[in-house]
């Protein structure tokens, strides 16, 4: 298995992003703004799911490393952490998935 990780990927996006040479796509997409890179995120969602429900396996794993970088450069371009989101992450798995959803759901009915 590689040592490759989503905190390794961050580091790079964030080098990445900060390049003003005009040779790196990452700060290309960051410089498009949020609305860009969120976008970017949709499409490769969009494709991940595709490959994964057409049994493709090779195509998922592709397109799941995309939508993890698109991901990072989204939390980029919001100033959003890695670390925030593995922190919430961490929170949730003292409770159960469904007991989870269920509070959110609360949460948000409480708000409006």
């Amino acid at each position: 298995m590689s040592d490759f990780n989503l905190e390794k990927l961050e580091k790079i996006v964030t080098e990445r992003a900060s390049v003003t040479d005009g040779s790196s796509y990452t700060a290309t997409l960051v410089s498009c703004g949020v609305e860009k890179c969120a976008q970017k995120l949709g499409e490769e969602a969009v494709e991940t799911a595709i490959a994964a429900a057409v049994g493709d396996k090779c195509g998922l794993t592709k397109e799941a490393a995309d939508l993890l970088y698109h991901l990072l450069v989204l939390l980029q371009a919001t100033e959003v952490r890695l670390e925030d989101v593995m922190t919430e992450l961490d929170r949730r798995t003292g409770q159960s998935g469904l007991a989870e959803k269920a509070a959110r759901a609360e949460s948000s009915t409480k708000s409006k």
